[in-house]
């Protein structure tokens, strides 16, 4: 029987031509029957894949040769299944693209890489680190959500600042403002799904005067890794795949609500209308109610 497997993968590092590994992905990629999404960019790459486990373990260890990606964080995670075509159902095709950017906070003149990653970022901490500063430091410490709002509102880190972002590229703005210069003079950890935006939000954090910030290392999905539903985070984890969300472990916390009638829920869904792009936490029994009463809920 198939073993369906989902990598998480991301590693910064000065590439000198981004399109020769986008052609080498999409090959291995392609001769390997997986499917998913990479972007590549001369800062890095940064992707997600699904296929047989065989087949991923093949891709990981040709990745890992290049030397520019030896160390670059993965993670996995259960798939739902393999088609009879042997490809993975998690994701309709392959895309491996070139960009300015592996994240798109529209600032990539300010992102500065090395052979060791991200220059400039918030100090990493391991899980466990991050349970040793809650410790020390209490309520001092300010949780600060780097995804997008939709994701935070099917789950998140115990009374975290969530931004009200619909895009990545929001955050930009928001810091220029000043919304969050009150936070400037408090420890905050950043985080997000795998890692790799907190590696690029802290950096832009710290260059706008933010003191003592740190990055999640990891992400949600390592912690959860760690400690489940027993820890500091409440809630699912939106991923960007057909399972749309995937919990912890078999008590994890329904925080989420339905935009139609309130409901507790976990499950998100495009909007119905075609003429409109965004997506709402909203119930199977609500899922065809119309547009204009899928108003947002409060954040």
């Amino acid at each position: 029987m198939p073993t369906p497997k989902i990598v998480l993968f991301y590693a910064f590092a000065p590439l000198a031509d981004p399109d020769a590994i986008r052609l080498w992905q999409r090959d291995l990629c392609e001769s390997l029957q997986l499917r998913g999404r990479i972007l590549i960019s001369e800062h890095g790459i940064n992707g997600t894949l699904g296929g047989d486990l065989p087949a991923v373990k093949k891709w990981l260890r040709r990745f890992r040769d290049y030397p520019a990606f030896k160390d670059a964080d993965i993670k996995w995670s259960e798939g739902t299944g393999i088609d009879a075509d042997g490809y993975s159902v998690d994701f309709p095709k392959l895309s491996v693209k070139v960009r300015d950017e592996i994240v798109s906070f529209g600032a990539p003149g300010e992102l500065r890489v090395d052979e060791h990653g991200v220059v400039g970022g918030g100090s990493r901490l391991s899980p466990g680190q991050l349970h040793e500063l809650m410790a020390e430091r209490g309520d001092e410490v300010v949780f600060f959500d780097g995804r997008n709002a939709l994701e935070a509102e099917i789950g998140r880190f115990r009374n975290a600042v969530v931004p009200d972002t619909d895009t990545t590229r929001d955050f930009v703005g928001l810091l220029d403002s000043g919304t969050f210069d009150d936070l400037k003079g408090k420890p905050v950890v950043t985080y997000c799904t795998g890692g790799i935006r907190c590696e690029v939000l802290s950096s832009l954090m710290v260059s706008r005067g933010f003191g003592e910030v740190y990055q999640l290392d990891g992400g949600i999905a390592r912690y959860g890794e760690t400690y489940g539903d027993d820890g500091l985070w409440e809630g699912s984890l939106y991923v960007f795949d057909k399972r749309g969300s995937v919990d912890f472990s078999d008590h994890a916390a329904v925080i989420g609500e339905c935009a139609g009638c309130g409901q507790g829920t976990k499950r998100t869904a495009n909007c119905p209308d075609p003429s409109c792009r965004r997506q709402f936490v909203v119930c199977e029994t609500c899922d065809t109610v119309p547009c204009d009463e899928h108003a947002p809920q409060p954040r």
